[in-house]
């Protein structure tokens, strides 16, 4: 019903910058949210940042606030992560995530893209 597709990611040095989208497609639904995951190997996969969808408010955990910015483009269901100032320990899988409200059920769902590699290293 609803497809994430992400692009962006790659290899940076430290203190370099990268910007990730992830694009919404499909029919019937509205997003409430939608915003990043990372997953570094033998860790859990956590929040970085999401956006809400209906007032732009965002939400940036302690390890990225005042390097990430997060922003949405309500018309193209998209959203962007700016990363800049990136450390080694950003290096993980960022997976962009969904909320969304099905219009046929009126259920919420979460949504998850593919994930997409950053490798943050000198």
């Amino acid at each position: 019903q609803v497809q994430l597709v992400e692009s962006g990611g790659g290899l940076v040095q430290p203190g370099g910058s990268l910007s990730l989208s992830c694009a919404a497609s499909g029919s019937m639904f509205s997003i409430l949210t939608m915003g990043w995951y990372r997953q570094a190997p033998g860790k859990q996969r956590e929040l970085v940042a999401h956006v809400y969808y209906s007032d732009g408010s965002t939400y940036y955990a302690d390890s990225v606030k005042g390097r990430f910015t997060i922003s949405r483009d309500n018309a193209k269901r998209t959203v962007y992560l700016q990363m800049n100032s990136l450390r080694p320990e950003d290096t993980a899988d960022y997976y962009c995530n969904a909320q969304a409200v099905l219009s046929a059920s009126g259920n919420e769902y979460a949504y998850w893209g593919q994930g997409t590699q950053v490798t943050v290293s000198s």
